[in-house]
């Protein structure tokens, strides 16, 4: 089995981009293993969430590029996601029948 150092492991985990299942492979480990190795690691729990956050990142660029070339599906995504503050929501209203409040009883334990 391979023996695990955590610069070794940052360096696979930015090369593999926060992939996991990927790093372990490369380590010939299971991911159980790495789990565990990683759980008490914090610089390299770190690096798992930058490169995720990375890969959040050039996806919401890629995203937005589409928006922007026209592409309605990723500029309706976008605008649900980013611009709900402009009113760019999708929500429901509940109501009762025919638009009349929603009446509730509640029933207590006859214990």
């Amino acid at each position: 089995m391979t023996t695990l150092k955590a610069n070794v492991i940052i360096n696979i985990v930015n090369e593999k981009r926060g992939n996991l299942s990927m790093v372990a492979k490369e380590l010939h480990v299971s991911r159980t293993t790495l789990y565990a190795y990683i759980k008490d690691k914090p610089t390299i729990q770190a690096a798992i969430d930058e490169a995720r956050e990375t890969m959040v990142d050039n996806v919401e660029s890629k995203l937005y590029s589409r928006a922007l070339e026209g592409d309605v599906t990723s500029m309706i995504f976008f605008l649900k996601t980013q611009g709900k503050r402009r009113g760019y929501v999708e929500r429901q209203e509940v109501t009762g029948a025919d638009g009349d409040v929603i009446r509730v009883s509640l029933k207590g334990n006859d214990d």
